[in-house]
């Protein structure tokens, strides 16, 4: 079974039925009253079964396709016994009928039961292409679900895309400056190169110089006389 419901519902169907089936027997063997009120019962026990094969049938929509297939067969050969049951109450409740007439009443009932079955074949169907229906709606929203989704993901991606190449244009400016920085120090280590070889010359005419005047003073002093 489908559900704890199903289950509950098709047990006192089962239970009410064997009730039923035992009724037109009954009817059949009363008179007066007694088959008036048996064939009272009956109908309000035929009434319940009907509720109980309705709430069985709802209890099918959520159920799977496997499941509700063969159950759906069962439900409408419950409602064709039903069906023979009441024809066989009111052949039983009608006195003085001939076999012809019973007869007669048998096939029309058999063609009411005919048309019965036909029509629960279609709500049967019906069912399923609700059921259909249902589960393609289920899947477009599921679609909807998953387009949205991924048009959110590519939202984000174009955005950290962005992002990324802002982080790129900061990097490529700061190395920019950084070639500026390092071309103005090259630069100045070259003025400072210059200024530095230009103080060693002088330093060296210097020294020179002075050792020339210090040679020129031993000279004068020493060799001179």
């Amino acid at each position: 079974m489908s559900s704890e419901e199903m289950e509950n519902l098709h047990e006192m169907y089962k239970s009410l039925y064997n009730e039923v089936k035992l009724m037109p027997d009954r009817a059949q063997r009363c008179q007066g009253e007694e088959r008036k009120r048996i064939v009272r019962d009956f109908d309000e026990r035929v009434s319940e079964a009907e509720e109980m094969l309705q709430g069985m049938e709802q209890e099918l929509f959520g159920a799977p396709s496997s499941f509700r297939t063969p159950m759906s067969t069962k439900i409408r050969l419950y409602r064709r016994d039903l069906a023979k049951l009441q024809r066989e109450i009111r052949l039983a409740a009608t006195p003085g009928f001939s076999s012809q007439i019973g007869d007669d009443r048998q096939g029309i009932y058999a063609t009411q039961n005919d048309q019965s079955t036909h029509l629960q074949s279609q709500r049967a169907l019906l069912i399923q292409g609700t059921e259909s229906l249902n589960n393609a709606s289920k899947s477009i929203e599921r679609s909807q679900r998953i387009a949205a989704e991924t048009d959110q993901i590519g939202t984000d991606i174009i955005e950290e895309l962005g992002e990324q190449r802002e982080q790129l244009d900061r990097t490529r400016d700061r190395l920019v400056h950084t070639g500026e920085n390092l071309s103005r120090s090259r630069k100045i280590l070259r003025a400072m190169s210059r200024r530095l070889v230009t103080n060693k010359l002088l330093l060296s005419v210097i020294i020179i110089m002075e050792l020339a005047i210090l040679a020129g003073v031993v000279y004068l002093k020493f060799f001179r006389k």
